[in-house]
């Protein structure tokens, strides 16, 4: 592992003054190892991770679509499209492979307009599972990105692979356990979004974008927002940009490491994330900064193509 600059965290709530300023570039010397899945699926599809980079890097040079759409939601969002792109090569290259036209997504959209589906596990549906008292804490979240951030790690902590009240929960994620209603490991759209990134963000998309918020309740309305391209790149911004707040509010700037945000799109839970980091940092452990996984290592290796492509030098 490389070695990387970066300052000790103060007490007390992140101010300028204290701000740890995630350098650019990668960390790690040699791209982390990559998940087994995703070698599975791109053999699955007989193709290869660098033709699936090329195809993603080529449709976001010439797809006029998408070249007005990314640039448009950056400003939005406050946020450099450099973030917008790395996000959107690393879930190209490792989780899905790009098609040819933004356009085929919005044909792709009508498929789910009217399917009959809801967000349940065993029966029940989040909306009912969510009023259980150990999810109580969470009443007093202050807006959606916590809220689901809450009752995400209420899930891990009290149900994921336990048994509780006599019924034995599987050890999967919340995602998956309420969100994936036809297959695992579904998402969606230009940005591949699970309905449950989509909801973190909904209170910043309806107030910077005006896009209705969403409810677990109406199901195809979270479909036609992550499948839609004219709205699914606003919430690939706000996901983005909810990330790089996050973090902030931990003491971390990493809005100059688009490695670090793409990480962060691919991983997710960046609430959690960013606080174990500043735990680990106040407690003297080594860990300084935050780190890329193979996903965002190659944003970062790429980062001058990627940077031409959203008009910049490199």
């Amino acid at each position: 592992m490389a070695t990387a600059a970066g300052g000790a965290l103060s007490a007390g709530p992140a101010t300028a003054e204290n701000m740890v300023v995630v350098p650019p570039g990668n960390r790690f010397v040699e791209q982390p190892a990559i998940p087994r899945a995703s070698a599975l699926r791109t053999r699955a599809f007989n193709t290869t991770y660098a033709e699936k980079y090329a195809k993603i890097v080529d449709l976001l040079r010439n797809d006029k679509k998408l070249t007005n759409l990314i640039p448009k939601a950056a400003v939005a969002y406050g946020i450099d499209p450099i973030h917008i792109i790395g996000a959107l090569v690393g879930e190209h290259t490792f989780n899905v492979s790009a098609v040819d036209r933004v356009q085929t997504y919005y044909v792709k959209a009508l498929a789910y307009a009217n399917a009959d589906f809801t967000f349940s596990y065993n029966g029940t549906s989040v909306q009912a599972f969510v009023q259980r008292a150990e999810f109580a804490p969470c009443t007093d979240a202050k807006g959606s990105a916590d809220l689901w951030s809450c009752r995400d790690a209420v899930w891990e902590e009290h149900f994921r692979g336990r048994t509780v009240d006599g019924l034995a929960y599987e050890p999967v994620t919340f995602q998956r356990a309420f969100f994936q209603p036809f297959y695992a490991g579904q998402t969606f759209g230009l940005g591949q979004i699970s309905p449950l990134a989509a909801l973190q963000v909904t209170d910043l998309v309806n107030r910077l974008s005006g896009l209705p918020k969403l409810s677990p309740d109406k199901p195809q309305a979270i479909y036609r927002d992550v499948m839609d391209p004219d709205r699914s790149i606003l919430y690939i911004a706000a996901i983005l940009r909810d990330a790089i707040d996050a973090y902030a509010e931990q003491g971390f700037d990493i809005s100059g490491n688009p490695g670090i945000t793409a990480t962060l799109y691919n991983v997710g839970q960046p609430r959690r994330r960013a606080a174990e980091l500043r735990l680990a940092v106040a407690k003297g452990t080594g860990r300084t900064l935050p780190v890329e996984n193979y996903y965002g290592w190659l944003v970062n290796d790429k980062i001058d193509e990627l940077r031409s492509l959203a008009g910049e030098g490199g």
